[in-house]
């Protein structure tokens, strides 16, 4: 697609009807939104986020969107670390937006650390475990959409099966706000829900909305959809699989890990092509790109540098290394961290490691970082660890992920106990139900005699997995 002729819609409030940017022009208003303000914004898939977005956009505020997967007691540290001055959310989130509205004394005004251009605001695993903010400017975004664009040849015949959450950066800047610059159609689902995703493939289901910003779009089919792993594996074991009508679809995008190769070759037997975009909160994500034209050639791989994107493979930029990123998309800094976001020369450090093939073409080989990704959610170890600590009968503990078929890895909690105590499962299970959301919590508690370290005390978590994978304690 040649960027150069393509109609790009520069304002985030391309595509969306016009009743809704005034609903929610009215809506921050009466919240008293000001320029540098924070706000945050809790609900399912929404074109209402989408709007507020754009209202975000033209009066210099910034929008958090919120895990609703996650408990209150999380979203109400993530909102004080952000100095969240506003809370918005949906009428099917009531509850957990009370609950948040009274744990979090909301003060307006403009936030500290806040720049004119500052858009987004979304939340990733450090490497302490504390909350991290990638804070993206409207500029970036742009960068980022027009590189959506661009690798997966996006235009006004462009028809979009939204279903991934809103408040991950895949599932809103990978396709949903590419397709609407690009002028084509829309169809965002509140939330996946495999017979809902099968119905609009097969016969287009409501909620869409056309070039023009015409919401209801009838008859239409879409021709591409974003997909996890986890998705990819609930759809592929799902009755309805083997007799749906896929023929709409000219190719699936996927993401947000390593994606099995069972599962794309599952998708390409059906004569789908999966495409892939490699990248992260902090990189827009639109960073590396295996184009639908590339898919079935170069099936499992990551593909090649984005529109914009500069990389290299560690210091030596070799065949084999951690991968380096420069790129407009990328974030501006992490919000009221003390950790840079960026190395002395520029470049981002993502932990992740490849490999670069003779023509170019990049595959993501392993992650070098302790963060857990279960089904595309992020999972930091030390967040399950400091709850587990806290047991009186638990004197040592670590978590790793281990590899599970469905979600890809799943996080697996290793307890040493105190001597002539008894784990008591029920109890901290009742720790993890009332401070981490369900997606976080251990799949399995083993307790082990010790925990394997180095001579600085570190845990040598991979001899850790290994062993727990094997189902050695």
């Amino acid at each position: 697609m040649d960027l150069a002729t393509a109609s790009l819609r520069e304002s985030f409030a391309a595509g969306l009807p016009a009743p809704l940017l005034q609903a929610a022009r009215a809506r921050l208003d009466a919240e008293g939104v000001e320029p540098g303000a924070i706000v945050a914004w809790l609900s399912h898939n929404t074109w209402d986020m989408l709007a507020a977005l754009a209202e975000c956009e033209r009066r210099g505020a910034v929008l958090l969107p919120l895990n609703w997967r996650l408990a209150v007691p999380e979203l109400a540290r993530l909102c004080v670390h952000a100095g969240a001055g506003h809370l918005l959310h949906g009428p099917e989130l009531a509850e957990a937006g009370g609950a948040l509205q009274r744990a979090v004394a909301f003060t307006p005004g403009p936030a500290a650390g806040i720049e004119p251009g500052d858009l987004l605001l979304v939340y990733t695993s450090g490497t302490t475990g504390e909350p991290k903010g990638a804070l993206h400017t409207a500029a970036g975004m742009r960068a980022n959409r027009a590189a959506a664009i661009e690798a997966q040849g996006f235009d006004a015949a462009t028809r979009v099966l939204s279903v991934l959450p809103l408040f991950h950066v895949g599932g809103l800047c990978i396709q949903t706000l590419p397709v609407l610059a690009a002028g084509g159609t829309l169809e965002l689902h509140p939330r996946f829900d495999p017979d809902a995703w099968f119905d609009a493939v097969e016969r287009a289901g409501p909620g869409a909305a056309g070039a023009e910003g015409a919401v209801g779009a009838a008859g239409v089919r879409p021709t591409t959809t974003l997909l996890v792993p986890a998705v990819m594996r609930a759809l592929i074991e799902h009755p309805r699989w083997p007799g749906a009508d896929l023929s709409s679809l000219a190719f699936v995008n996927s993401g947000s890990q390593i994606v099995p190769r069972a599962l794309i070759d599952a998708f390409h037997a059906r004569g789908v092509p999966v495409a892939q975009v490699y990248g992260s909160t902090e990189t827009g994500p639109v960073s590396v790109v295996l184009r639908p034209a590339d898919a079935l050639a170069r099936a499992g791989h990551a593909g090649w540098p984005a529109r914009g994107v500069q990389l290299r493979l560690g210091a030596d930029d070799g065949p084999q290394g951690e991968v380096w990123l420069k790129a407009p998309q990328l974030l501006r800094t992490y919000h009221r961290s003390a950790d840079p976001a960026f190395d002395a020369d520029g470049w981002f450090r993502t932990g992740d490691l490849a490999r670069r093939d003779a023509d170019g073409c990049i595959e993501i080989v392993g992650r070098s970082k302790e963060l857990i990704i279960s089904g595309g959610e992020n999972i930091h170890p030390a967040e399950i660890e400091q709850l587990a600590a806290t047991r009186p009968e638990v004197a040592d503990c670590a978590v790793v992920g281990v590899p599970e078929p469905r979600w890809g890895e799943v996080p697996v909690l290793a307890v040493v106990l105190r001597p002539g105590a008894a784990l008591d499962a029920a109890a901290l299970q009742a720790r993890f139900d009332a401070a981490l959301a369900r997606f976080k919590h251990p799949r399995r508690i083993v307790a082990v005699d010790a925990l394997p370290r180095t001579a600085l005390g570190k845990v040598q978590r991979a001899v850790l997995a290994a062993a727990l994978a094997g189902g050695a304690p």
